[in-house]
Order: C-alpha cells, then structure tokens, then sequence
C-alpha cells in the first residue's frame, strides 16, 4: 500500500476544563504533554475565577504559557453569597453545554472539586462525553467541596488519584478499579519539573525584602459553616500583628461563599503594616518560590497539605477546612483562634520540629503524575467508557 493511501488514526479531542489559578497549576504539566502528543488534540476550555479582575484575571497566565483557549465561560457574579453561587453553576452548566456542542470533545478531563467543575462535569454526562477527573477520592470535611468531589467521582469514567487510600475510596464509591489508578499528586509533579526564582529574582519580582522571618499566607472560607469566615479570618490576622522582624506575603482566597470579607480584611491589614504584602495571584512560579523561601505556610489551603511537605517546610493548618485530608508529619494543626495560630507557628520555629522536617516525606508521592496519565490516556478505548457498573465491594 502507498503511504500516502494509509488513513492515520484522528486525533483524540481532548478538553481540559480549568477554573482557578490552583488547578491550572496542577495541570499546567499535563496540558503541555496534551498539546505536544500526536495522539491527542487539546481543547481548552477557562472559566471561574480565571476570568474575574477581582482574582487577577488569570487566563491571561495561560494565554502567556503559549495555550490557545478555546471557550471562556464567564459564569461568576457579583454576589458570592449561596444564591450567588447557586446561579453561578447554573449559568455554567448553560455554557458548558454550548461549548461541548460545538466543540465535541471525546474526552472532557477535569481536577478537583469546584462549583464551576461540577456545572461543566454535569454538561458532559448528559452530552454522553467521557470524563476523567483527576484528585478524586480526597476528603475535606469542613467544605461543601466535600460532597462536590464525590459527585464528579460518579459522574466520572477515569479516575487519576493521589494516593492509595484515595484510590480505595473511589472504589468505595462503586468505581470500578480497572479504571481507578493511582498516579501520585499534580503539585508534586509540579514542584519537581519547575526551575524555581532565586531568593532575589522572587524579591525582584514581587518588590518586596524578606526578613530573618517570612510567612506565606493563604486563607479560604470554611463553606460548611455559616458566618465565620469575619471570625475566623480576624483571629488569624490577630496572631500575625505583633511578629517582630517577619515578612507576611498573603495571597488571596477562592471565589466561595463570604471571600470578598475575607479579601477586605487582608486589604485593611496590609495597608496598616508595612511588613505585609497582598497579591491577588502569585503563579505557580512565584507562589512554589516563595514555599521554598519562606519559613512556614500557613492558613487552610489544600496545597499547604499536598505541596508544602516536598520542601521540607512547616505547615500550620488553621481550622477543619482541610480535614479529612492525608497529611505528613510537616503539618501542625490547630484551631482558628488567635493563641492557638500563635504558639503553631512558634513551634514550628523551633530546633526540634526543624529536625523533624528534615526527614519528612510527601504522602502525594515524588512526581511523574502527568506522564503516568498521559501513558493511560492513549491506551484507553474511548468508544467503551461511557457505559458504567456500579462496582460492589465483597462485603462478605
């Protein structure tokens, strides 16, 4: 047969839906290896926060990484109140389904657990698109996010998990583990494929000095509880105004219920101690930088727990939004009340936790992730995904 007469084998069309600067972080490396296969073509579709002026309009990020956005989705409105949010996932479940019918993906590949993912997860299960979601199976007992998570997984055809015990959950959920694999977490990906700033090139960058003490601070509405993050996010505040010779570096929280409080707090706080700093978003650069720069993380995000342990650096966790979560020994928990922040970060200052970090080891494993997917990918047989059995465990 004349090569030219060969028919070669269409690309798969493959459509990652990012909403946050987070999990455009953890799935930077990913779409990179998309982009570049020769067995897939890329559709990306930005919504969320990505698109917002209040959250550092963070597609532009991606459009400077060299990636062609195919859809943006604006589903975000002024209020960030549960009405707010509810009307939100409905503009985007409208969106999504548009999007989906024009692009007509064979596959949708999705991370985590937000709102906006849910809308579009919704989108491609009635459009009958395969899903693959990626960091199913975790748990956060203190956020709605909780429950969100859970409903990808079962909407979901694949399943990319961080962890052996995420991996057993998901089949818990009645997944079958034939397509439940376990391929260690995106962040840690991340961290171990990045050339990270210089402490004076991150310094340049952000026009800012370190001092002898610097602290990384990003804190997120606790969503399964009502009226708390003014509370919450004041006794924090309490414990960082007295630290003497300390560089506060706060990065701002997601689009959840009660942020904009959270967002005017920071801003009052800084603008009356000139040893903080606010940035609306850091990037992956600066912000996996700056973990290695500073001296603790702390707050309540999820990458103080699946990020922070590869730097052999201290996390204080504030509160239960991460609760549930598979954590290393890097990781000092305490109440969100001024005292109990204040003598967490005093402990993880001193010579025998330092020591402990020293032999601390990530539980999200040592990087690969994005390669072990892409190898699955192209192996899968898309035509066989969308028809599932509920997988019953022997309870016998």
């Amino acid at each position: 047969m004349n090569p030219s007469e060969i028919e070669l084998s269409p690309k798969r069309k493959t459509c990652v839906v990012t909403s946050t600067r987070a999990d455009y972080g953890l799935f930077r490396r990913l779409i990179k290896f998309i982009d570049s296969s020769d067995n897939f073509e890329l559709q990306l579709i930005v919504t969320g926060s990505h698109l917002s002026k209040i959250f550092g309009e963070t597609y532009k990020e991606i459009e400077a990484d060299g990636f062609t956005i195919n859809r943006k989705i604006d589903l975000l409105l002024v209020s960030d109140t549960p009405v707010g949010l509810a009307k939100s996932a409905s503009l985007g479940l409208m969106g999504f389904g548009d999007a989906f019918d024009s692009l007509n993906p064979d596959l949708v590949v999705v991370l985590g657990d937000r709102f906006e993912i849910l809308s579009a997860v919704n989108a491609a299960m009635l459009a009958r698109i395969p899903i693959a979601h990626l960091h199913g199976g975790e748990s956060t007992e203190g956020v709605i996010d909780e429950a969100i998570r859970h409903s990808i997984t079962k909407c979901s055809h694949l399943h990319f998990v961080s962890n052996e015990v995420y991996r057993k959950r998901v089949i818990q959920l009645g997944e079958n583990p034939k397509t439940v694999f376990n391929v260690g977490g995106l962040g840690v990906d991340a961290i171990r494929n990045i050339n990270l700033l210089s402490k004076s090139e991150l310094e340049n960058s952000l026009s800012i000095k370190f001092k002898n003490k610097n602290l990384l601070i990003t804190f997120h509405p606790v969503t399964l509880e009502k009226n708390t993050s003014l509370s919450q996010m004041s006794e924090l505040l309490d414990s960082l105004s007295d630290l003497e010779d300390t560089c506060l570096i706060f990065t701002m929280p997601n689009a959840d219920t009660d942020g904009r409080i959270i967002f005017e707090l920071i801003d009052s706080f800084v603008s009356k101690n000139m040893n903080a700093h606010v940035f609306t978003s850091l990037g992956q650069l600066r912000y996996l930088s700056c973990i290695a720069q500073v001296d603790a993380v702390v707050g309540n995000s999820s990458s103080g727990l699946a990020e922070v342990p590869s730097f052999k650096k201290a996390t204080i966790n504030i509160g239960d939004r991460q609760k549930g979560r598979i954590q290393s020994d890097s990781v000092i928990n305490c109440n969100p009340i001024s005292a109990d922040i204040k003598d967490a970060i005093k402990k993880s200052y001193t010579d025998q936790f330092k020591n402990l970090l020293l032999t601390v080891e990530n539980p999200y494993g040592d990087g690969g992730a994005a390669k072990r997917i892409i190898n699955i990918l192209s192996t899968v047989d898309m035509e066989s995904l969308i028809h599932k059995e509920f997988y019953d465990l022997d309870l016998k």
